[in-house]
């Protein structure tokens, strides 16, 4: 750690070194635990479906669960992380995280363990809203980049790690073994808050804010229509997406309007002012909505298009995770030393050049034609995702941090849901096959090259996002992110 957030003869910094890398150390592990929470089960349904004779479909909701309280408990976590204190907040957060991968493990029927994974979820949204927040009061403003590209190096690393830590210990332990390992990992990560964090600093009641259960309410039962109307069906729009979509929209309405009068609004609108903010929630979104298009090409276009066996498509897919997990740290390195605006345009750079490539590339080229570009997509995409987390949370004021990494985290979420579902529609379009399991290698290659048009479209749609914001950030309007 000593290396990361200590420059050459910084005497004055020094004695400081030691518990910023015990900190960072401890909020690494809470961004590992819950992006490991997501990829290790994907891994598992197959094998879960045949524990509880149940249905994929069934199975499905052990993933789902765990999404759907992310995404929807993120942003009040981080609010209420502002109000109650962060440490109080994360160090419960961390606590039941831990209990639920506990109750997962010894679930005896699948209902149990999908309402498990459901709480475990509500533990990981506080956990990922609180990480970022901790940055702001831990480290040096000028080092904040390299902290936010250790925390994304560890997500990446989770999301690279699920598929075959899951494998190993699926084999070795049984499905069981995929939630127990998140208990001493959780115990250790506990201990390292406990002892290392900063305590929370007592706030006069004179300006202590009060929550907003309404809008925490109305905000959680939108987002949740809003997933469920992504994900239900697996890709197959039907009446029942129509309606959650519609039910998001109206909940998306109402919520403004009773934010707008809230005495205390989980989700201040005068925030949404800043254009640098909204760029980088905006850009977020986008980016992540392409990141997920190679989740979802990646294994029929290395199986189909390739011809490679299921072993070989496992390692092929964790390219782009590891050279994510590569590049964050030395991207946040980038972002300290000229800035996070250029980092910005780089990655996004990056993830067009690479998309573009995709999107003209015969399948002839092989496997090494396909994971170049993309590891040119996931390295631009660590960049991106470095340089964005430190503008958007350089100059925020500090009863805020919680709430707006919470947004920072509920555009990522959103981008990947959306991304599963749109780009997934488009694959399959694109293929021209009802079923795209049994579509010919020339259908998965054409699908494969028109979804990444797509995904290049996305890409510089962020660009022009990014140069609108710097625009905006010296013409009229408010750039305050601390408005009242």
């Amino acid at each position: 750690m000593k290396s990361l957030f200590a420059g050459p003869g910084d005497a004055t910094a020094a004695p400081a070194v030691p518990a910023v890398g015990w900190v960072l150390a401890g909020l690494s592990l809470c961004m590992l635990m819950p992006s490991l929470g997501i990829s290790i089960a994907n891994v598992a349904l197959p094998t879960l479906a045949h524990a509880f004779g149940a249905t994929f479909q069934d199975v499905q909701w052990i993933v789902l669960a765990y999404l759907l309280a992310v995404t929807t408990l993120v942003v009040s976590a981080g609010r209420l992380g502002d109000l109650i204190g962060r440490r109080r907040m994360l160090l419960a957060g961390i606590a039941v995280f831990t209990a639920a991968s506990a109750l997962c493990a010894a679930a005896p029927t699948l209902g149990l363990l999908v309402a498990a994974r459901a709480v475990q979820g509500a533990g990981a949204a506080t956990m990922m809203a609180l990480t970022m927040a901790f940055v702001g009061e831990t480290v040096p403003k000028a080092r904040t980049g390299r902290a936010m590209g250790l925390l994304g190096t560890m997500s990446a690393l989770g999301t690279a790690l699920g598929p075959s830590l899951g494998g190993l210990l699926i084999a070795g332990g049984g499905w069981r073994a995929l939630f127990f390992v998140s208990v001493p990992v959780g115990a250790l990560t506990g201990w390292l808050a406990f002892r290392h964090l900063p305590a929370d600093r007592p706030r006069a009641s004179a300006t202590r804010a009060g929550f907003d259960p309404a809008g925490t309410l109305l905000l959680a039962l939108t987002l949740a229509a809003y997933a469920l109307a992504m994900t239900w069906g697996r890709g197959r729009f039907g009446l029942l997406n129509g309606a959650l979509l519609l039910a998001a929209l109206v909940g998306a309405a109402l919520f403004v309007r009773v934010e707008a009068w809230a005495a205390s609004p989980l989700v201040r609108l005068a925030m949404f002012r800043d254009r640098a903010l909204v760029g980088g929630l905006s850009m977020g979104a986008l980016v992540s909505t392409v990141m997920m298009a190679t989740l979802v090409v990646g294994p029929f276009h290395l199986s189909r298009a390739l011809g490679l066996g299921a072993a070989q498509v496992g390692l092929a897919m964790s390219v782009g995770p590891l050279a994510a997990a590569l590049t964050g740290v030395p991207a946040g390195r980038l972002a300290d030393r000229f800035g996070a605006e250029p980092m910005i345009f780089m990655g996004l750079l990056g993830m067009a050049a690479g998309g573009a490539v995709l999107a003209m590339m015969p399948a002839a080229r092989g496997v090494a034609g396909y994971l170049a570009p993309m590891v040119v997509i996931t390295a631009g995409y660590a960049l991106f995702q470095a340089a964005n987390n430190t503008a958007v949370m350089a100059d925020v004021s500090p009863d805020r941090r919680g709430v707006v990494s919470g947004l920072l985290n509920l555009s990522r979420n959103l981008g990947f849901i959306t991304g599963a579902s749109v780009m997934g529609a488009v694959f399959a379009l694109a293929t021209a096959s009802i079923d795209i399991t049994a579509a010919t290698a020339e259908a998965v290659g054409t699908g494969t090259r028109i979804t990444f048009a797509v995904a290049t479209l996305l890409a510089v749609g962020a660009l022009v996002i990014a140069w609108r914001a710097r625009r905006g950030v010296s013409g009229p309007g408010c750039s305050c992110r601390s408005c009242p």
